[in-house]
């Protein structure tokens, strides 16, 4: 097997948000993103649903959703 090397920048609350639930699951980030990448790979797409919210979201300035953009598709 040849392993690949996954690098992202995100933000710190984030990622430590993220692996306290991570860790709730008995899972790591590196399994974590293994079990992510498998499902889109599994599904041809992303393994969940990404939609615009309908509670006015869109009248954020460009630049707050610009941030939070890239607080998710940062690399």
């Amino acid at each position: 097997m040849n392993d690949a090397i996954v690098r992202a920048r995100v933000d710190s609350d984030l990622k430590r948000d993220a692996e306290e639930v991570f860790g709730a699951l008995g899972i790591n980030t590196t399994d974590a993103i293994r079990m992510f990448l498998s499902q889109v790979r599994l599904r041809k797409g992303l393994p969940f649903s990404v939609e615009l919210p309908d509670n006015g979201d869109l009248l954020m300035s460009s630049k707050s959703r610009q941030a939070a953009l890239d607080s998710v598709y940062d690399d």
